[in-house]
């Protein structure tokens, strides 16, 4: 018989309706229990709309109440730290949105909670963007399609960048922390396919002063350069005011051939002297769907390991992030801490 799994919910905003709902709803022998918004008019509203059994006044309810087995962390990155240590401490397991903490601090205090309490499972909702292309792209590189790879050029304007410019909490740092725009996100998917930086040097600056909510102090521009293992080099662009021409994507510059990452469209093109762009079909084995809520309730379940993502991936981004905005304050180049 399939385990019952009830599920408390700390913000079930946009991510919730559009991804958690449905994917809670594949899984058998889930029971959505209890749901705590930012007012409990909101709650009442999110128990009617997905089916709760109940709204709550707290969170710190939520995560007492001996009824949920395991707490998702649907809420702004500033609360992100306190509802998982107290979900763990009161014995939940604990799927978090990304990006996992306010910075790498906070982080590395998650991870040594999640390390003290291995009978409970702890998942990061995992980038996204590129669950399609990572396996082939990893592929690509290992078969040495490109030679040598030498330089990554990656862009980043519309799509996410301009929900940076809608939702006034992005541009605070008092609630969204270190992160700036999707750069967590984004590297997080990179790292599937290079590996981790060991350094970075970055420029920020802050273009939209912010809104009618209060001004900004999150940057809404940032060009990186980073390494990557191997001796290639990164270079990274973010801005949602260069949102028009090339669209979101990478580049991938070998001695023999360039792997055009075309995130928009969901397209890879390889570029080879002498021979026609080709544009490369991922193997079927090698092509990733959205599975959070799968492989998170088979994780308490015991039927599989957490694999995107664990809390040390994301602690990795974490430390890369913290990184950036290090060497954007100083003007210096920044080591990014190992994990």
């Amino acid at each position: 018989m399939t385990a019952v799994v009830r599920i408390g919910v700390v913000g079930a905003g946009a991510i919730f309706r559009d991804r958690h709902a449905p994917g809670f709803a594949k899984v058998p022998g889930v029971q959505l229990e209890a749901v705590v918004n930012s007012s409990l008019t909101s709650s009442e509203r999110a128990r009617e709309e997905f089916g709760f059994a109940r709204a709550l006044g707290s969170w710190r309810e939520l995560v007492a109440d001996p009824s949920i087995d395991a707490v998702l962390i649907g809420t702004w990155p500033y609360l992100h730290k306190p509802v998982f240590l107290a979900s763990l401490d009161a014995g939940k397991h604990v799927l978090t949105q990304a990006r996992l903490a306010m910075d790498a601090v906070e982080g590395r205090e998650m991870l040594a909670a999640s390390l003290a309490r291995p009978d409970l499972t702890t998942m990061v909702v995992p980038s996204p963007m590129s669950l399609w292309a990572d396996a082939c792209v990893r592929r690509l590189l290992v078969e040495g399609a490109l030679g040598s790879l030498r330089l990554v050029r990656v862009f980043s304007g519309g799509g996410s960048g301009d929900v940076a410019l809608r939702q006034q909490w992005r541009r605070d740092r008092r609630l969204s922390g270190n992160n700036v725009m999707s750069l967590g996100i984004l590297y997080e998917a990179l790292a599937r396919w290079f590996g981790h930086a060991t350094w970075v040097q970055a420029a920020e600056q802050i273009i939209d002063p912010g809104g009618p909510d209060g001004p900004a102090d999150v940057p809404d521009l940032v060009s990186i350069t980073a390494s990557l293992p191997g001796g290639a080099q990164l270079t990274l662009d973010l801005s949602p005011h260069a949102r028009f021409g090339e669209g979101n994507g990478a580049w991938l510059y070998g001695s023999s051939g360039t792997l055009h990452v075309d995130l928009d469209a969901r397209r890879l093109t390889l570029h080879r002297q002498g021979v026609s762009p080709e544009v490369v079909t991922p193997l079927p084995e090698e092509v990733a769907e959205w599975q959070v809520e799968q492989e998170f309730v088979g994780a308490i379940r015991g039927e599989n390991a957490v694999r995107l993502t664990d809390v040390p991936t994301a602690l990795r981004y974490m430390e890369f992030t913290d990184a950036v905005r290090r060497s954007a304050a100083s003007g210096s180049r920044e080591r990014v801490a190992a994990v």
